[in-house]
């Protein structure tokens, strides 16, 4: 998918290239007629992660919007592997991820801009541009909880199942896959939520089919980043890291006023 993404955004380096070539300037005496905006984003990433959210802008000039977001996503460990139990140990578990301590879910907020290089209302064409933005992050731990199967006290030649999560007590059973049935109900551990604060960024190539237009009908393409001051503990190993680069592709759906 990384490759997939490095050559659409390619191509569109050599589109906007072109189209800047043929920029006009805006008729002397017209105004911008919608003053804000507001969109929904669906943002999804290279790393199977998500993120929608609400965007919320003023549109400054024909070329230049400036706006706040915030919006709710989850990040993965590039070397997260989902996986099944036996299917003649297990058939009503979810598959589960082998190693995993924590699932890090996240509350992005910030400021941006978007920059428009042509002149997009008299034509409603495709305006061409690029977005940026940046500001804090809550990131919130979520203990990762396993179904695991263990002897039963009051009879050792049968065997119950408890949820667990990991601990440096239980490490030996959480990471033993014999006994791991499959990943725990995703409510398990929302009780027992810990905070990571840090901060995120991103630059995009912006597409807004009729920029100035009621409706907000937009893509983008880019790169982003969420950084933490301290490693974020998602698996169970020394491979933890607090940065997490991530090429994206965005959707907005919205309306202006």
């Amino acid at each position: 998918m990384i490759r997939t993404l490095f050559c659409i955004l390619t191509g569109f380096l050599f589109v906007m290239q072109a189209g800047a070539q043929g920029i006009t300037a805006p008729e002397q005496g017209v105004g911008v007629i919608y003053n804000r905006e507001t969109a929904l984003n669906l943002k999804v990433t290279t790393n199977k992660g998500w993120a929608p959210g609400l965007e919320w802008g003023r549109l400054r000039t024909y070329y230049r919007t400036t706006y706040y977001f915030a919006s709710l996503g989850e990040i993965k460990h590039p070397k997260e592997q989902r996986q099944s139990a036996d299917p003649s140990i297990s058939r009503s578990f979810r598959p589960y991820i082998y190693g995993k301590q924590n699932t890090l879910y996240t509350l992005r907020t910030g400021w941006g801009v978007k920059r428009y290089f042509s002149e997009k209302a008299k034509h409603k064409g495709v305006a061409l541009g690029v977005s940026y933005s940046f500001g804090p992050t809550l990131g919130l731990l979520k203990p990762y909880y396993l179904a695991i199967r263990r002897p039963s006290p009051d009879n050792p030649g049968n065997s119950r199942i408890i949820h667990e999560r990991y601990t440096e007590e239980n490490a030996s059973i959480f990471l033993d896959n014999t006994r791991i049935l499959g990943a725990s109900p995703i409510t398990k551990g929302l009780s027992e939520l810990s905070l990571l604060p840090g901060a995120n960024a991103s630059l995009a190539f912006h597409m807004d089919w009729g920029a100035f237009d009621e409706m907000v009908k937009a893509m983008e393409i880019g790169l982003m980043v969420d950084v933490f001051p301290k490693s974020a503990p998602i698996l169970i190993s020394d491979q933890n890291t607090p940065l997490f680069f991530n090429f994206f592709v965005n959707f907005q759906f919205g309306k202006r006023r």
